[in-house]
C-alpha cells in the first residue's frame, strides 16, 4: 500500500534529453518576484509555480467556517502534490516557439469533502485573471445546473471576500458569470444538457464531479473546443464511482496506467488517491491515503462515526468505502444488517391470521405492491402501536399455484412450506386472483384502522380504483424511485438500528429483506432505492421491504403531529 501511495501520490517529473545534433533551446526567462527561470528544455519552472502558488495564497480566501476570510494557504499536498507541479512543469512549444505549460488535462480524484471544490474555485478564477490570457473563456462543467454552480458559487464568495479580487471582477449571480472586463474574459457555468448550443472556445474547463456523467459526450465537445488556445487546462476533480462501465471508470483505468507510466500521455496530470481495495477499511492509517486533507481541515472524528454506523449496515458500509475511502464499488449492495433485523423478532404467533386478530381496532399505515400476474404480490400493514410497545409489521403475500414449483425450485422448496405455514396465500390457475387480494385487503381495513394505503404507481389502476370503493381508504401512489423510496428507507433503517419495530419473525419478510440489494444515484450517497432481482433468472424476491418502506413512509409522513415549537432561537 504504501508503493501505491508513493506511485499515485504527485505527478512524476520526465525530463526531456536534447540530443547534441538537436538545436539549443533558449533559456526559460520567466520572472516573478525577483526570481528568474535559467533552465532549457522540458523543465520545472519554480517562477511559474511560485506566481499560481502565491495567487492562492495572497489573493483568494478561504470561504467557509472557522476558516472563512482568512488568506487560502494551500495545504502542503495542495501545494507540493497538485498546484506546484500543474503550473510549474513546462516544455518548449516549437509551433509557437516558447515554452507552455506540459499539462492539458489534469485528473485529481481523492475522498468527498478534502477541499476539491475549493480547489478547482481558485484554479477558476488564476484561469480568469492570473494567467495573463486576453479573452479568456472559463467554463464550469458537471451533470447540472446545480452541480456546476457549487465550484462557481464558492469562486464568487472567493471574489467578494478578497480586496483584490473584488476590485477587479464582477459576479453575476442570476446568469452565473464572472467577468474580468479589463482582458474581456468570463467564468460561466455550463451544465452537460446545454451541449447542443456550445459554440465555445474555452481556455479552461473545470470539471466537477465526473462520475456523473452518463458518458463522455460533454467531455470530448469541451476537450476538442481547446484546440485554439495556446496553454488550455482541461482539470477534472471526482470521487471514485459505483458503475464499472462508466466514462469515468474508463478514465480512472486509464489514468492508473499514466500514472504507472507517464510517458504515456506526458500531456495529463494525474493525482490518485484511491484506497486499495485489499486494504483493511476500518484501519485508521489506511484513510490518510484517500483523505490528504484528513486531521487538518477534514474532521477525523467525522470518519469514525461514519465508519461504526457502516460497519453496521451494508449499504453503508459501500457509501464509506466510494466517498470516504475513494474505492470503486459495485452499484448494488446488500441493505440489512441481518443481524440487527434479527433483534426486531419481537413477539412471534403462529398461524400468522392471530397476528392480525391481537393488533384489532388499532390504527396503522398499508403499503401495497401489485406484482405480475404470475408472481409475488406483498401487503404490509405497519401498526405504530402494535403489541410489543412499539411499531408492528404485518404481511400478506399472494402467488398464484402454477408459480409455485417454480419458486421451490430455487429456494429449496421454502416456498411450499410457507404456503403451508399460512404466510403465503396462493390463488388458483396461473395469474394471481385479484378478487382474492382486493377481499384480504378489505378484510384487514375493517379489523385494523387504516389511516390510507400508499401503492407502487405502476400497478394497475383498476384495482386501486376497486380497493378505494371497496374499503374506503384513501391511496398515495409511490414513484419506485430513488425520490420515492429514500424517505421511506430511511425511516425504516432507523427503525431497525433502533429496535423500534417488530416483524414478528415472518419468514417470508426475512428471506426479502435478506435478499434485498440497493443502489444510488451517481454522487448521491443520501438517496437509495430498492434493486429489484430479475424475477426470472432467480428465486430472490423483496417484495416485503418496498411495502414495508412505503407504510412506514406513510406513517412517517401523515400519521405524525406537528408541533410548534416551545422556545425562541436567535439568530446571529
Amino acid at each position: 500500500m504504501a508503493t501505491r501511495a508513493a506511485r499515485t501520490g504527485s505527478s512524476p517529473r520526465t525530463p526531456r534529453k536534447t540530443t547534441k545534433s538537436s538545436p539549443r533551446l533558449p533559456v526559460c526567462g520567466r520572472e516573478f518576484d525577483g526570481s528568474r527561470c535559467c533552465k532549457r528544455g522540458t523543465h520545472f519552472c519554480v517562477p511559474r509555480a511560485d506566481h499560481a502558488q502565491a495567487f492562492a495564497e495572497e489573493i483568494c480566501v478561504h470561504t467557509k467556517d472557522r476558516w472563512a476570510r482568512t488568506p487560502f494557504i494551500l495545504a502542503p499536498w495542495q501545494r507540493d502534490d497538485i498546484v506546484r507541479p500543474l503550473f510549474g512543469e513546462v516544455r518548449w512549444d516549437p509551433e509557437a516557439s516558447c515554452y507552455v505549460r506540459r499539462y492539458r488535462i489534469a485528473w485529481i480524484e481523492i475522498a468527498r469533502k478534502n477541499g476539491k471544490s475549493e480547489l478547482l474555485a481558485f484554479v477558476a478564477l488564476y484561469m480568469l485573471v492570473g494567467d495573463g490570457v486576453e479573452s479568456a473563456e472559463i467554463y464550469g462543467c458537471a451533470r447540472d445546473t446545480e452541480q456546476a454552480k457549487l465550484v462557481f458559487n464558492v469562486a464568487a464568495r472567493m471574489v467578494r471576500l478578497s480586496p483584490v479580487l473584488s476590485r477587479r471582477l464582477r459576479v453575476i449571480e442570476h446568469s452565473a458569470r464572472i467577468v474580468d472586463e479589463k482582458t474581456n474574459s468570463v467564468y460561466a457555468v455550463v451544465p452537460s444538457d446545454a451541449l447542443g448550443n456550445l459554440g465555445s472556445n474555452p481556455s479552461a474547463v473545470i470539471f466537477d464531479e465526473v462520475l456523473t456523467q452518463p458518458n463522455g459526450d460533454f467531455w470530448h465537445a469541451m476537450r476538442t473546443g481547446m484546440g485554439t488556445r495556446l496553454e488550455p487546462l482541461l482539470i477534472a476533480a471526482t470521487t471514485a464511482g459505483n458503475d464499472p462501465t462508466s466514462f469515468a471508470k474508463a478514465e480512472h483505468d486509464e489514468c492508473v496506467k499514466i500514472a504507472e507510466n507517464p510517458g504515456r500521455a506526458p500531456h495529463r496530470f494525474v493525482y490518485l488517491r484511491n484506497l486499495p481495495e485489499d486494504a483493511d477499511p476500518w484501519d485508521e492509517a489506511n484513510w490518510f491515503l484517500s483523505n490528504p486533507a484528513l486531521g487538518d481541515f477534514l474532521s477525523l472524528q467525522a470518519l469514525r462515526e461514519e465508519a461504526i454506523e457502516a460497519r453496521n449496515d451494508p449499504a453503508r458500509e459501500n457509501v464509506f468505502r466510494q466517498f470516504r475511502l475513494n474505492q470503486w464499488v459495485s452499484q448494488s449492495s446488500r441493505w440489512m444488517p441481518m443481524h440487527l433485523y434479527a433483534l426486531c423478532v419481537g413477539t412471534e404467533s403462529t398461524p400468522p391470521a392471530r397476528l392480525r386478530e391481537l393488533h384489532a381496532g388499532r390504527p396503522a399505515w398499508g403499503g401495497l405492491d401489485l406484482a405480475s400476474k404470475m408472481d409475488l404480490t406483498a401487503w404490509c400493514l405497519i401498526v405504530p402501536a402494535g403489541i410489543d410497545d412499539r411499531a408492528s409489521a404485518l404481511w400478506r403475500f399472494w402467488l398464484p399455484e402454477t408459480a409455485v414449483e417454480a419458486l421451490d425450485k430455487r429456494t429449496e422448496g421454502k416456498i411450499s412450506q410457507w404456503v403451508e405455514q399460512g404466510w403465503i396465500t396462493t390463488t388458483d390457475g396461473e395469474v394471481i386472483d385479484y378478487d382474492v387480494i382486493e377481499a384480504d385487503i378489505t378484510a384487514d381495513t375493517g379489523l385494523v384502522r387504516v389511516a390510507d394505503i400508499s401503492y407502487d404507481e405502476w400497478s394497475g389502476e383498476p384495482v386501486r380504483q376497486r380497493l378505494e370503493r371497496r374499503t374506503g381508504v384513501p391511496m398515495y401512489p409511490v414513484a419506485q424511485t430513488y425520490k420515492g423510496m429514500t424517505h421511506g428507507m430511511t425511516e425504516l433503517m432507523a427503525l431497525t438500528r433502533s429496535r423500534g419495530w417488530s416483524h414478528h419473525g415472518n419468514p417470508v419478510a426475512e428471506y426479502c429483506f435478506d435478499s434485498v440489494e440497493v443502489r444510488h444515484p451517481p454522487g448521491e450517497p443520501d438517496l437509495i432505492r430498492p434493486d429489484k432481482p430479475e424475477r426470472g433468472k432467480t428465486g430472490k424476491r423483496i417484495d416485503a421491504v418496498p411495502t414495508a418502506a412505503m407504510a412506514v413512509g406513510a406513517w412517517k409522513l401523515r400519521g405524525q403531529r406537528i408541533t410548534k415549537p416551545s422556545r425562541m432561537v436567535v439568530l446571529g
